[in-house]
């Protein structure tokens, strides 16, 4: 096999594989879908209610909720006041408690 087709095969494979990554990231991803949504665990905290307007990432909601600590710390607090997965991307229009304070 010449160089030039060599080349292409191994495009074409890294091509597969980067879109079948895409595909199974892209499917698990979504909040809200038909996966078993978990339960809400109660937090001792005070918390409060925010709906998710278009552009926002938990990152800043978290930095908003709580603008001293750390956006990670604050984003798995949310994670786990709403039952939802590592994986969550939110959505306008959602209803998410976050810890207020």
């Amino acid at each position: 096999m010449t160089r030039r087709g060599r080349v292409v095969v191994v495009l074409f494979v890294a091509g597969v594989v980067l879109l079948a990554l895409w595909g199974t990231g892209a499917l698990s991803a979504r909040a809200g879908g038909k996966e078993r949504p978990g339960r809400p665990v109660p937090d001792a905290q005070r918390t409060a209610s925010v709906v998710v307007r278009p552009g926002d990432t938990l990152w800043g909601i978290a930095q908003q909720a709580e603008p001293g600590a750390d956006p990670r710390r604050t984003v798995q607090r949310i994670l786990k006041l709403n039952g939802l997965p590592d994986d969550t991307l939110v959505q306008p229009g959602q209803r998410l408690r976050v810890p207020a304070g």
